[in-house]
Protein backbone atom coordinates (compact mmCIF):
# COMPACT_ATOMS: atom_id res chain seq x y z
CA UNK A 1 0.00 0.00 0.00
CA UNK A 2 2.90 2.33 0.81
CA UNK A 3 4.27 1.80 -2.72
CA UNK A 4 0.93 2.65 -4.31
CA UNK A 5 0.08 5.65 -2.17
CA UNK A 6 3.63 6.95 -1.70
CA UNK A 7 3.88 8.01 -5.35
CA UNK A 8 0.68 10.07 -5.21
CA UNK A 9 1.41 13.78 -4.86
CA UNK A 10 -0.41 17.09 -5.04
CA UNK A 11 0.21 16.96 -8.81
CA UNK A 12 -2.89 14.78 -9.11
CA UNK A 13 -4.68 18.11 -8.78
CA UNK A 14 -3.60 18.95 -12.36
CA UNK A 15 -5.41 15.87 -13.69
CA UNK A 16 -8.51 16.81 -11.70
CA UNK A 17 -8.34 20.37 -13.06
CA UNK A 18 -7.97 19.11 -16.64
CA UNK A 19 -11.14 16.98 -16.28
CA UNK A 20 -12.96 19.90 -14.65
CA UNK A 21 -12.09 22.22 -17.53
CA UNK A 22 -13.43 19.73 -20.07
CA UNK A 23 -16.58 19.30 -17.96
CA UNK A 24 -17.17 23.04 -17.74
CA UNK A 25 -16.71 23.44 -21.50
CA UNK A 26 -19.97 21.51 -21.89
CA UNK A 27 -21.58 22.59 -18.61
CA UNK A 28 -25.08 23.04 -20.05
CA UNK A 29 -25.22 19.40 -21.14
CA UNK A 30 -23.69 18.21 -17.87
CA UNK A 31 -25.89 20.19 -15.49
CA UNK A 32 -29.28 19.64 -17.10
CA UNK A 33 -29.67 15.86 -16.43
CA UNK A 34 -29.16 16.01 -12.62
CA UNK A 35 -31.42 19.08 -12.58
CA UNK A 36 -34.31 17.47 -14.42
CA UNK A 37 -34.00 13.83 -13.30
CA UNK A 38 -35.33 14.36 -9.75
CA UNK A 39 -38.28 16.35 -11.12
CA UNK A 40 -39.19 13.51 -13.47
CA UNK A 41 -38.80 10.91 -10.70
CA UNK A 42 -40.91 12.95 -8.29
CA UNK A 43 -43.65 13.35 -10.88
CA UNK A 44 -43.56 9.67 -11.83
CA UNK A 45 -43.28 8.18 -8.34
CA UNK A 46 -45.03 10.92 -6.41
CA UNK A 47 -48.04 11.69 -8.60
CA UNK A 48 -48.02 8.29 -10.32
CA UNK A 49 -46.89 5.22 -8.40
CA UNK A 50 -46.95 7.04 -5.07
CA UNK A 51 -50.70 7.49 -5.37
CA UNK A 52 -51.08 3.69 -5.20
CA UNK A 53 -49.02 3.35 -1.98
CA UNK A 54 -50.52 4.52 1.31
CA UNK A 55 -47.15 4.82 3.03
CA UNK A 56 -43.91 3.05 3.87
CA UNK A 57 -42.76 1.97 7.34
CA UNK A 58 -39.32 3.36 8.21
CA UNK A 59 -37.83 3.15 11.74
CA UNK A 60 -41.28 2.83 13.28
CA UNK A 61 -42.78 5.73 11.33
CA UNK A 62 -45.07 5.82 8.32
CA UNK A 63 -43.75 8.11 5.61
CA UNK A 64 -44.98 8.84 2.09
CA UNK A 65 -43.58 6.79 -0.75
CA UNK A 66 -41.93 9.77 -2.42
CA UNK A 67 -40.26 10.72 0.87
CA UNK A 68 -38.96 7.16 1.07
CA UNK A 69 -37.41 7.02 -2.40
CA UNK A 70 -36.18 10.64 -2.73
CA UNK A 71 -32.88 10.05 -0.82
CA UNK A 72 -32.43 6.79 -2.69
CA UNK A 73 -32.55 8.71 -5.96
CA UNK A 74 -29.63 10.85 -4.79
CA UNK A 75 -27.72 7.71 -3.77
CA UNK A 76 -28.29 6.22 -7.23
CA UNK A 77 -27.00 9.42 -8.81
CA UNK A 78 -23.81 9.16 -6.71
CA UNK A 79 -23.25 5.68 -8.11
CA UNK A 80 -24.06 6.47 -11.73
CA UNK A 81 -22.10 9.73 -11.89
CA UNK A 82 -18.88 8.27 -10.51
CA UNK A 83 -19.08 4.74 -11.94
CA UNK A 84 -19.67 5.79 -15.53
CA UNK A 85 -17.08 8.57 -15.30
CA UNK A 86 -14.32 6.13 -14.33
CA UNK A 87 -15.36 3.29 -16.63
CA UNK A 88 -16.41 4.67 -20.01
CA UNK A 89 -14.96 8.15 -19.40
CA UNK A 90 -11.57 6.99 -18.15
CA UNK A 91 -11.33 4.27 -20.81
CA UNK A 92 -11.93 6.79 -23.60
CA UNK A 93 -9.27 9.12 -22.18
CA UNK A 94 -6.84 6.24 -21.73
CA UNK A 95 -7.37 4.17 -24.89
CA UNK A 96 -8.82 6.39 -27.60
CA UNK A 97 -7.72 9.93 -26.74
CA UNK A 98 -4.29 8.86 -25.34
CA UNK A 99 -4.70 11.53 -22.67
CA UNK A 100 -2.94 9.45 -20.03
CA UNK A 101 0.07 8.90 -22.32
CA UNK A 102 0.38 12.64 -22.81
CA UNK A 103 0.13 13.36 -19.09
CA UNK A 104 2.74 10.81 -17.99
CA UNK A 105 5.18 12.43 -20.44
CA UNK A 106 5.16 15.34 -17.97
CA UNK A 107 6.62 15.21 -14.42
CA UNK A 108 3.40 13.54 -13.17
CA UNK A 109 3.56 9.90 -12.06
CA UNK A 110 1.12 7.24 -13.22
CA UNK A 111 -0.32 7.17 -9.70
CA UNK A 112 -1.01 10.91 -9.93
CA UNK A 113 -3.02 10.37 -13.12
CA UNK A 114 -5.14 7.61 -11.62
CA UNK A 115 -5.67 9.47 -8.33
CA UNK A 116 -6.72 12.59 -10.24
CA UNK A 117 -9.21 10.53 -12.24
CA UNK A 118 -10.67 9.05 -9.06
CA UNK A 119 -10.96 12.43 -7.37
CA UNK A 120 -12.74 13.80 -10.41
CA UNK A 121 -15.20 10.89 -10.41
CA UNK A 122 -15.94 11.60 -6.74
CA UNK A 123 -16.38 15.29 -7.57
CA UNK A 124 -19.00 14.47 -10.19
CA UNK A 125 -20.89 12.54 -7.52
CA UNK A 126 -20.64 15.58 -5.25
CA UNK A 127 -21.87 18.03 -7.90
CA UNK A 128 -24.77 15.80 -8.96
CA UNK A 129 -25.84 15.26 -5.33
CA UNK A 130 -25.83 19.00 -4.56
CA UNK A 131 -28.04 19.72 -7.57
CA UNK A 132 -30.47 16.88 -6.81
CA UNK A 133 -30.62 17.77 -3.11
CA UNK A 134 -31.48 21.36 -4.00
CA UNK A 135 -34.23 20.31 -6.40
CA UNK A 136 -35.76 17.74 -4.03
CA UNK A 137 -35.55 20.21 -1.13
CA UNK A 138 -37.57 22.67 -3.20
CA UNK A 139 -40.43 20.14 -3.09
CA UNK A 140 -40.13 19.95 0.72
CA UNK A 141 -38.99 16.33 1.01
CA UNK A 142 -35.71 16.93 2.92
CA UNK A 143 -35.15 17.59 6.62
CA UNK A 144 -32.55 20.19 7.59
CA UNK A 145 -29.85 20.50 8.85
CA UNK A 146 -29.29 16.71 8.82
CA UNK A 147 -29.73 16.55 5.02
CA UNK A 148 -26.57 18.62 4.63
CA UNK A 149 -24.58 15.53 5.65
CA UNK A 150 -25.34 14.13 2.22
CA UNK A 151 -23.00 16.67 0.62
CA UNK A 152 -19.68 15.48 2.16
CA UNK A 153 -20.93 11.89 2.17
CA UNK A 154 -21.54 12.02 -1.59
CA UNK A 155 -17.82 12.61 -2.13
CA UNK A 156 -16.91 9.52 -0.08
CA UNK A 157 -19.55 7.38 -1.80
CA UNK A 158 -18.46 8.73 -5.17
CA UNK A 159 -14.85 7.86 -4.41
CA UNK A 160 -15.93 4.31 -3.56
CA UNK A 161 -17.82 3.77 -6.82
CA UNK A 162 -15.05 5.52 -8.79
CA UNK A 163 -12.49 3.17 -7.24
CA UNK A 164 -14.59 0.11 -8.07
CA UNK A 165 -15.06 1.44 -11.60
CA UNK A 166 -11.35 2.03 -12.17
CA UNK A 167 -10.71 -1.60 -11.14
CA UNK A 168 -12.87 -2.71 -14.07
CA UNK A 169 -11.14 -0.18 -16.35
CA UNK A 170 -7.83 -1.73 -15.40
CA UNK A 171 -8.80 -5.21 -16.58
CA UNK A 172 -11.36 -4.97 -19.41
CA UNK A 173 -10.04 -5.81 -22.90
CA UNK A 174 -12.39 -3.42 -24.72
CA UNK A 175 -14.96 -0.73 -23.97
CA UNK A 176 -17.81 -3.09 -24.90
CA UNK A 177 -16.86 -5.34 -21.96
CA UNK A 178 -18.22 -2.72 -19.56
CA UNK A 179 -21.66 -4.12 -20.39
CA UNK A 180 -20.86 -7.04 -18.07
CA UNK A 181 -20.22 -5.11 -14.80
CA UNK A 182 -23.10 -2.77 -15.64
CA UNK A 183 -25.47 -5.73 -16.08
CA UNK A 184 -24.10 -7.98 -13.31
CA UNK A 185 -23.10 -5.36 -10.70
CA UNK A 186 -24.74 -1.98 -11.26
CA UNK A 187 -28.21 -3.11 -12.33
CA UNK A 188 -28.74 -5.51 -9.36
CA UNK A 189 -27.66 -2.75 -6.97
CA UNK A 190 -30.03 -0.31 -8.65
CA UNK A 191 -32.94 -2.69 -8.13
CA UNK A 192 -32.21 -4.43 -4.80
CA UNK A 193 -30.41 -1.94 -2.54
CA UNK A 194 -33.51 -0.55 -0.88
CA UNK A 195 -34.05 2.42 -3.15
CA UNK A 196 -37.57 1.60 -4.27
CA UNK A 197 -38.71 -0.66 -1.41
CA UNK A 198 -37.42 -1.69 2.05
CA UNK A 199 -35.00 -4.61 1.78
CA UNK A 200 -36.83 -6.16 4.75
CA UNK A 201 -39.51 -7.20 2.24
CA UNK A 202 -36.99 -9.48 0.53
CA UNK A 203 -36.42 -13.14 1.59
CA UNK A 204 -33.80 -13.59 4.32
CA UNK A 205 -31.10 -14.80 1.91
CA UNK A 206 -31.73 -11.86 -0.39
CA UNK A 207 -31.48 -9.43 2.53
CA UNK A 208 -28.05 -10.83 3.39
CA UNK A 209 -26.94 -10.41 -0.22
CA UNK A 210 -28.31 -6.86 -0.30
CA UNK A 211 -26.26 -5.96 2.78
CA UNK A 212 -23.12 -6.90 0.84
CA UNK A 213 -23.93 -4.33 -1.85
CA UNK A 214 -22.29 -0.93 -1.23
CA UNK A 215 -25.27 1.00 -2.60
CA UNK A 216 -27.45 -0.43 0.20
CA UNK A 217 -25.38 1.42 2.81
CA UNK A 218 -25.22 4.57 0.70
CA UNK A 219 -29.00 4.54 0.43
CA UNK A 220 -29.34 3.94 4.19
CA UNK A 221 -27.11 6.89 5.06
CA UNK A 222 -28.82 9.19 2.56
CA UNK A 223 -32.26 8.23 3.88
CA UNK A 224 -31.18 8.66 7.49
CA UNK A 225 -29.80 12.11 6.67
CA UNK A 226 -32.97 13.07 4.83
CA UNK A 227 -35.18 12.09 7.74
CA UNK A 228 -32.80 12.99 10.56
CA UNK A 229 -33.03 9.45 11.99
CA UNK A 230 -29.77 7.54 12.42
CA UNK A 231 -29.33 4.00 13.72
CA UNK A 232 -26.37 1.79 14.59
CA UNK A 233 -26.72 0.05 11.23
CA UNK A 234 -26.30 3.37 9.43
CA UNK A 235 -23.07 4.21 11.26
CA UNK A 236 -21.71 0.70 10.73
CA UNK A 237 -22.52 1.06 7.05
CA UNK A 238 -20.61 4.35 6.96
CA UNK A 239 -17.56 2.63 8.46
CA UNK A 240 -17.88 -0.19 5.94
CA UNK A 241 -18.03 2.26 3.04
CA UNK A 242 -14.88 4.02 4.32
CA UNK A 243 -12.94 0.74 4.59
CA UNK A 244 -14.15 -0.47 1.19
CA UNK A 245 -13.16 2.86 -0.38
CA UNK A 246 -9.58 2.54 0.89
CA UNK A 247 -9.35 -1.05 -0.34
CA UNK A 248 -10.70 -0.42 -3.84
CA UNK A 249 -8.72 2.84 -4.13
CA UNK A 250 -5.46 0.92 -3.65
CA UNK A 251 -6.60 -2.00 -5.83
CA UNK A 252 -7.68 0.36 -8.60
CA UNK A 253 -4.32 2.15 -8.64
CA UNK A 254 -2.50 -1.20 -8.73
CA UNK A 255 -4.59 -2.58 -11.62
CA UNK A 256 -4.43 0.62 -13.66
CA UNK A 257 -0.68 1.01 -13.11
CA UNK A 258 -0.13 -2.57 -14.22
CA UNK A 259 -2.12 -1.87 -17.38
CA UNK A 260 -0.51 1.46 -18.22
CA UNK A 261 3.14 0.40 -17.87
CA UNK A 262 2.93 -2.82 -19.91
Amino acid sequence: MKTFLGNISWKAWHVWRRDRDVYMATWKTNFIPPLLEPILYILAFGAGLGALVDGVQFMGKTISYITFIAPGLIAIDMMFQSFYENTYGSFVRMYYQKTFDAIVATPLMVEDVIAGELLWGATKSLVGSIIMLAVISAFGYATYPSSLLIIPYSFLAGLLFSSIAICFTGIVPSIDTFNLPVFLFITPMFLFSGTFFPIELLPDWAQKVALLLPLTHVVNFSRASFLGAFSARVWMGLAGVAVATLFFFCLGIYLMKRRLIR
